[in-house]
């Protein structure tokens, strides 16, 4: 796909997950919750979760309605993480998307509550219309998305990532923390998205999984990267976090330049994975690129 092709759908694909955020994060709430809730969602990030789920099912001919609802969930639980991620008992950060975390605006309290309600309001996204011709399709995405947020996924990669602060992990311990704590949700947002459309061919499905799971520990890679050589300004948060809390990343593991060619063949990967889906698949082999080559 042309870049500028790549980036119009991307413009056009970020307002309307705006406009569909907007429309489902309530406003009106008990206290300032809705508030809460809509500060850490909406206007910022890149969004690369929805733009997966939406890719995923373009390429395999399924409902943007449906589709639009389960990108938005997905990114509900990723922002839930974020201001969870960002609380003083976790890695204790104050800035995010380039303002001020969710417990520095408001409290702590009102962080964790903040959380808490977009956990549930994912999961009443993808139960509350119907978003597959068969039922137990519908129900394989909630339970896809539980999977990958629990403690078999991001929960469980987190608590891998607390743990291992201050310790030297070797290169397969760092996967599989990034495999739960990032790579997870990745996942599950090329599944559910695929599971918008008719069933796939065992080919097609194997090879979204495949393309799946090197997106997601290339994401980490070139995140890694970016906490090293990326400026506060650039990135929307504090860069050299992780270092200055001692945190095992790729670029302590292997150094910067390995990294740098590990992320080139994780993309290399992801895109022979989408083969048995050609043309229709342009889209998320544009999506493998800006993973790679994003410079926040």
């Amino acid at each position: 796909m042309k870049r500028s092709e790549f980036e119009s759908w991307t413009r056009a694909e970020l307002d309307a997950v705006e406009s569909a955020l907007e429309a489902w994060v309530p406003a009106s709430t008990p206290a300032c919750l809705g508030l809460a809730m809509r500060y850490g969602v909406l206007d910022g990030g890149k969004r690369v979760r929805p733009l997966l789920v939406l890719a995923a099912c373009q390429a395999v001919g399924g409902l943007r309605e449906a589709a639009m609802r389960a990108a938005c969930a997905v990114e509900l639980i990723h922002a839930y993480s974020l201001i969870h991620d960002d609380m003083p008992c976790m890695d204790n950060d104050v800035l995010r998307r380039g303002k001020p975390t969710v417990h520095v605006e408001f409290d702590e309290a009102t962080a964790l509550l903040v959380g808490d309600a977009l956990q549930t309001l994912a999961f009443q996204l993808l139960a509350e219309h119907r978003l597959a011709d068969e039922p137990r399709a519908q129900l394989e995405m909630v339970k896809l998305l539980a999977v990958a947020a629990g403690s078999r996924g991001m929960a469980g990669g987190q608590a891998i990532d607390l743990e291992s602060t201050g310790k030297v992990l070797a290169l397969p311990e760092l996967e599989v923390m990034h495999i739960h704590k990032t790579g997870a949700l990745i996942r599950a947002a090329v599944l559910i998205g695929a599971a918008c459309g008719k069933p796939l061919a065992e080919t097609e499905r194997a090879g979204l999984d495949r393309y799946a799971k090197a997106v997601g520990l290339a994401f980490q890679v070139v995140d890694d990267l970016l906490d090293t050589e990326g400026s506060t300004a650039t990135l929307g948060k504090t860069a050299g976090k992780d270092s200055k809390q001692g945190k095992p990343t790729y670029v302590s593991a292997i150094g910067a330049a390995r990294a740098k060619e590990l992320a080139e063949e994780l993309r290399s990967d992801a895109q022979a994975a989408l083969r048995p889906l050609g043309s229709r698949a342009a889209r998320l082999e544009s999506l493998a690129d800006f993973v790679v080559l994003r410079k926040f």
